[in-house]
């Protein structure tokens, strides 16, 4: 598979304080990629990075070789990166459908195409029966799906998830893990920033470990499970190979 995104050497840093520190990965192209790492380690502050929301103060951003990093958020869109959100941000006076043409809207002028788009996307989201529902009358595992609906709309290359799965009953993850299978399906390279363990080391190709601003390790999960310093810093003793 051939590169799509790279990070490399990307340093962000706020009051003096290290978000990130000297951080460099690549993704692949089709690929789903898990960032994860304990509390404060940096993940969200970097899908800041790469979405466009802040700029490093060190180190580049790449997609599909063109620099992106600096660019800001509408000109990351527009390149091919969207993103979701820990705290799902719906238009709770909108309905469903009028929520995901918002995306739509960032490439579709006509109203009846950015509605058939919208539709298509919340198809593969499984919200399809739910367009005419008001926004605020969603379950909260719905409105996740309607966050990923929306980010998908704008036709992105490569789709952050920011603890999609996260709060979900076991049979809700399942779902979550199944759509995120059916976006790679569809042609989105996905990063993902989760704590499920359980639920994400199946689901990636590959992980990136962070810890205090820094990359711990980069890998296979089958690897990552077993390198002591992520096992000390994140994992826990439950994930020593027996």
């Amino acid at each position: 598979m051939a590169t799509l995104l790279e990070v490399d050497g990307v340093s962000k840093s706020f009051g003096g304080v290290a978000a990130n520190v000297d951080i460099t990965f690549n993704v692949e192209e089709g690929a789903i990629l898990g960032l994860i790492g304990p509390n404060g380690a940096g993940k969200t502050s970097l899908f800041n990075s790469i979405s466009g929301e802040v700029t490093p103060d060190k180190g580049e951003i790449r997609l599909r070789g063109k620099r992106i990093s600096g660019l800001g958020p509408v000109a990351c869109s527009r390149a091919g990166v969207a993103r979701t959100f820990q705290v799902v941000r719906s238009f709770d006076s909108m309905s469903v459908l009028e929520n995901v043409m918002v995306g739509a809207f960032s490439h579709i002028n006509r109203a009846r195409e950015a509605a058939r788009h919208a539709l298509h996307t919340l198809d593969i989201c499984g919200l399809g029966a739910r367009a005419d529902t008001p926004a605020h009358s969603l379950t909260p595992p719905e409105k996740r799906r309607l966050e990923v609906a929306r980010a998908l709309a704008t036709n992105p290359t490569v789709l952050l998830l920011d603890e999609m799965l996260t709060g979900l009953t076991p049979t809700e993850a399942q779902a979550g893990v199944q759509l995120i299978r059916d976006v790679r399906r569809n042609g989105v390279t996905v990063v993902m920033v989760e704590h499920v363990m359980e639920v994400l080391l199946p689901l990636i190709d590959d992980a990136v470990v962070l810890n205090l601003g820094r990359v711990l390790t980069v890998g296979k999960p089958t690897d990552v499970v077993r390198n002591p310093e992520v096992i000390r810093a994140y994992l826990g003793d439950r994930y020593v190979a027996a």
